[in-house]
């Protein structure tokens, strides 16, 4: 899961290492020498991208790294939640966020939390949790009055 989070977070952050997972002008051929040179990698991850060099689908390493990861995730029992807030929240604040939000999911399940900073809500959180949004913010309060 590190490897693969490590390789798209690359794929984000350098273009020639994106754009060689893009180019369709680089043959699978290429693309398979290049990926099999990979030492750093685990057997396993190298059998993956030399696979999906052979099939022309490196292009689709972003998406499978992050499917995997939220598999992986799900395996582990965590679940992702992400708290907007117009300040940065301090520890405790997100400490009692965390152990309210953790009541809400099933038994078992672990609650892993983003915190994002969004001066535009005003005051108040926003919360994500899955499929699952409450807004608890000024902003909505005043777009609700108005």
């Amino acid at each position: 899961e590190r490897e693969l989070m490590g390789l798209y977070k690359s794929s984000q952050k350098s273009a020639a290492f994106a754009a060689f997972l893009e180019n369709p002008m680089i043959s699978r051929d290429e693309k398979t020498k290049y990926v099999a040179s990979m030492d750093k990698l685990s057997p396993i991850t190298r059998n993956l991208l030399i696979t999906m060099a052979g099939n022309a689908r490196l292009n689709e390493l972003p998406k499978v790294a992050t499917t995997f990861s939220q598999l992986m995730k799900a395996k582990r029992g965590e679940v992702e939640a992400q708290i907007i807030s117009a300040s940065e929240l301090s520890a405790a604040e997100l400490k009692e966020v965390k152990a309210a939000m953790q009541s809400q999911v099933p038994k078992g399940k672990t609650v892993i939390i983003e915190a994002v900073t969004d001066p535009s809500i005003v005051g108040g959180l926003q919360v994500q949790i899955g499929d699952q949004f409450l807004d608890l913010s000024v902003k909505s309060r005043i777009e609700e009055i108005a």
